[in-house]
């Protein structure tokens, strides 16, 4: 787990002295004051409605940087050469993931605590439950958790920090259009579909505050595999 720790804290590091990490952080909360203002404050909502509206638009905001994030975890360090010193180094394939993954959820992570401002300003000039904060936060942090998973995962997959961002939001994107097939197809199979979906019927709990434990599972279930997958293409790397 030290090791693991160790490389979190390395590619921690490469965030804050690279502009990456600032220009996207930066940009997504540009993104998240100009949608806050458009679809939040200017269409004299409910207080109640204008926060789910902030959470509804800005989860797509969480998954966009999430996959800027995390396109150059692996694919940076295979097109410098340096990922060759850390794959021969005694260090298993699940750390090395692991250890990525956690650096870019704590970026994840402070982009969303930075943004908390926004709905804070609902619930000082309005009636806001605290309740509908912090689960459609908690929804925030699970979406861009798990779509940082995706572009880990297809950060494994090449050496090109373009191609590494273009797979992950293809990936993103088909299982975001689980949900518009699951509308034109007839049950049983479009319940299936709707449930694999990145967002909507998962997401929309969280919007509107309420807690579903199917749907946090679903979001760590999609992390988990993601990271799975990027592993075991370690793993087959290295033993070529």
């Amino acid at each position: 787990m030290s090791r693991t720790l160790l490389i979190a804290r390395r590619e921690l590091r490469a965030y804050f002295r690279s502009p990456l990490g600032a220009v996207v952080i930066a940009s997504a909360l540009l993104l998240d004051g100009i949608l806050f203002y458009w679809r939040s404050l200017s269409q004299r909502l409910l207080s109640g409605e204008a926060l789910a509206e902030f959470f509804w638009w800005t989860s797509g905001v969480t998954i966009t940087a999430a996959l800027f994030l995390s396109m150059r975890l692996v694919s940076e360090e295979r097109q410098t050469g340096t990922f060759t010193l850390l794959n021969t180094s005694p260090v298993r394939e699940w750390e090395i993931i692991l250890g990525k993954y956690l650096s870019v959820a704590c970026m994840v992570l402070l982009l969303t605590v930075l943004s908390v401002y926004m709905p804070l300003l609902l619930l000082v000039n309005g009636k806001v439950s605290l309740g509908h904060i912090v689960v459609g936060y908690l929804g925030q942090i699970l979406i861009g958790g798990a779509a940082a998973a995706i572009g880990l995962f297809a950060s494994t997959l090449t050496r090109s920090q373009l191609v590494s961002i273009v797979v992950g939001a293809a990936i993103v994107v088909v299982m975001l259009v689980f949900w518009v097939l699951a509308q034109a197809i007839d049950p049983p199979l479009n319940k299936y579909l709707a449930a694999a979906a990145l967002h909507h019927a998962n997401f929309r709990p969280f919007q509107f505050g309420i807690l579903e434990l199917g749907a946090v599972a679903y979001y760590l279930s999609v992390a988990y595999l993601f990271l799975l997958g990027a592993v075991k293409i370690l793993e087959a790397r290295r033993w070529r």
